[in-house]
């Protein structure tokens, strides 16, 4: 965290295909190494992928899978008398987002599909239709905020 004043946020250019601000920044969080056109090209092929599968369009299976993979609430740890709380604290917009970019992304790389766009394209249509391991690391996440429910009065 910086000392003298807060940092601004950046704006991202929407994305050439969808002129979606979500779509680029989920294509930032899919590359590596900064190469931009080639995490561009995993998720337009998945996109393609999705539409085969399901019928439907791409962007609205993406829209809907990261509607639901965006966690509400989330727990932290809480340092009070000697003995550390997790308490549950309720996440901003921004950060939302991220995890569930992450999520999405990282649950992808696991499954056994043999390229990266199927395995993209089948965990976003799992999401889409409320399964999958994205899904489940969601449910995981509230049963634990809930689990420590006694401990929100720790929260600050």
């Amino acid at each position: 965290m910086p000392r003298r004043r807060r940092v601004p946020k950046r704006q991202v250019l929407p994305d050439p295909v969808y002129h979606n601000e979500v779509v680029t920044k989920f294509i930032n969080g899919l590359m590596r190494r900064g190469k931009r056109s080639v995490a561009e090209a995993i998720f337009y092929s998945a996109m393609e992928i999705i539409k085969e599968k399901t019928g439907n369009e791409g962007i609205q299976v993406f829209e809907k899978a990261l509607d639901n993979v965006k966690p509400v609430l989330e727990v932290r740890s809480r340092r009070v008398g000697g003995a550390t709380y997790q308490v549950p604290v309720e996440i901003r917009p921004g950060r939302r987002q991220a995890l569930a970019f992450r999520w999405i992304i990282g649950f992808s790389k696991g499954r056994p599909e043999k390229t990266m766009p199927e395995r993209l394209a089948a965990e976003l249509i799992a999401a889409s239709s409320n399964d999958g391991s994205s899904i489940k690391k969601k449910e995981d996440t509230h049963k634990m905020a809930e689990a420590n429910k006694a401990f929100a009065h720790f929260r600050w």
